[in-house]
């Protein structure tokens, strides 16, 4: 007997699930805040900042995803060494509705050649993915929901 799934559908059983239980998976991209130099002039915007805060605001964010019915899965990353790959296997790995490159990324004149390499490779991995941006990791959420 002829299987009746449409023909586009991957066949995982991750994929499956959630689309019967229609969770969105919600992949968030940051720098690693422990790689942060907060003293680096780019960062003067943000005095006071450091790690332990950047992480906090980061699992509230998660948190926050997780508590309005999405899957969230964070991609921490270096300044481009490896950041690349890092994406790359993570797309590999799951089909994901909506993908937040975070502001440290975007905002932050030195990632800006980050900013665009990661781009393409959302582009190029996961085309069918919303795109959405955050200002902070307080509004992550609802940068999420403008777009699922």
């Amino acid at each position: 007997m002829r299987n009746h799934y449409p023909a586009c559908f991957p066949s995982s059983t991750d994929y499956l699930e959630n689309y019967v239980t229609d969770k969105k998976n919600v992949l968030v991209i940051g720098l690693q805040p422990t790689l942060i130099d907060f003293s680096h002039p780019d960062y003067a915007a943000y005095p006071g900042m450091d790690a332990a805060k950047v992480l906090a605001g980061l699992k509230a964010s998660e948190d926050s995803l997780s508590d309005r019915g999405y899957d969230v899965q964070m991609c921490l990353t270096d300044f481009g060494e490896t950041a690349e790959a890092v994406v790359r296997d993570q797309l590999e790995q799951k089909r994901f509705d909506c993908i937040l490159i975070g502001a440290g990324v975007r905002t932050i004149a030195g990632n800006f050649l980050l900013f665009e390499k990661l781009i393409n490779v959302v582009h190029a991995h996961a085309p069918q993915a919303k795109l959405c941006f955050n200002t902070k990791p307080t509004d992550t959420a609802e940068a999420v929901q403008r777009w699922l």
